[in-house]
C-alpha cells in the first residue's frame, strides 16, 4: 500500500512497529500456491520502500496519538530508542557478533538464538541493529558494553532516548497483521 501510494505521487509514512519492515509474511519460506520464495517476493519491496523518495520510514516506533478528521489528521508517532545512529551505521553486523549475551529469537518463534543486540532477520529493511534493553547487561549493570567497543563507525549510541514526531496527513492505513495460534 505504501508503494501504490507514494508511486501515485503522495506523501507516505510507514510507521511500523518492529525493528524491520515486511511482518509475518519475511518468515514465511514458500508462499501459496506457486511456492514461490517469500524472500524473492517481499525482499524488493521492502528495498523499494526504503528507496522511495516519497515514504518516510520509521521502524521500531508506534502511533501514540490520533485526532481530526479525513483530510486532516495529527498523528503523533513515538520512534522508539533502538540505541544505534541509523546514519552512522554500516549493518557490517560485529556488535552482534561481539555480544556476549544471549534470547530466543521472536523471529525464529523461539528455535534459535539471537543477541542482546541484533537485527531480526538477514534482510532487515533497515539494516540496522536495535538493543534489547531487557537483556543488555549494561541497561541492568552499566558494565559490558561490548558492543560499543567493536563498532568502528561509532554507531552505538547507548545515551539515546525515545523521540517524538508530529506528523499531519490526509489519510491513514492501518494494517494490523496478526498473530498465530
Amino acid at each position: 500500500a505504501a508503494l501504490e501510494v507514494a508511486d501515485a505521487g503522495h506523501r507516505v509514512y510507514l510507521v511500523e512497529r518492529e525493528p524491520s519492515i515486511g511482518g509475518q509474511m519475511a518468515r514465511f519460506d514458500k508462499t501459496f500456491p506457486t511456492l514461490d520464495c517469500a524472500a524473492c517476493i517481499l525482499t524488493p519491496k521492502m528495498v523499494g520502500v526504503a528507496q522511495h523518495e516519497n515514504i518516510t520510514l520509521l521502524s521500531y516506533s508506534e502511533v501514540e496519538a490520533v485526532s481530526g478528521s479525513v483530510g486532516d489528521f495529527k498523528v503523533k508517532v513515538r520512534k522508539k530508542a533502538r540505541y544505534v545512529d541509523l546514519d552512522k551505521c554500516t549493518g557490517c553486523g560485529i556488535c552482534w557478533e561481539k555480544c556476549p549475551w544471549k534470547t530466543e529469537s521472536e523471529f525464529d518463534e523461539g528455535l534459535s538464538q539471537r543477541k542482546a543486540i541484533y537485527t531480526p532477520f538477514p534482510q532487515a529493511v533497515p539494516n540496522v541493529p536495535v538493543i534489547d534493553r531487557e537483556l543488555c547487561v549494561y541497561f541492568k549493570t552499566g558494565k559490558c558494553k561490548a558492543c560499543v567497543k567493536f563498532c568502528e563507525p561509532g554507531a552505538i549510541d547507548l545515551e539515546q532516548e525515545d523521540e517524538y514526531i508530529d506528523l499531519e496527513v490526509g489519510a491513514i492505513i492501518v494494517a494490523t497483521g496478526f498473530q498465530a495460534f
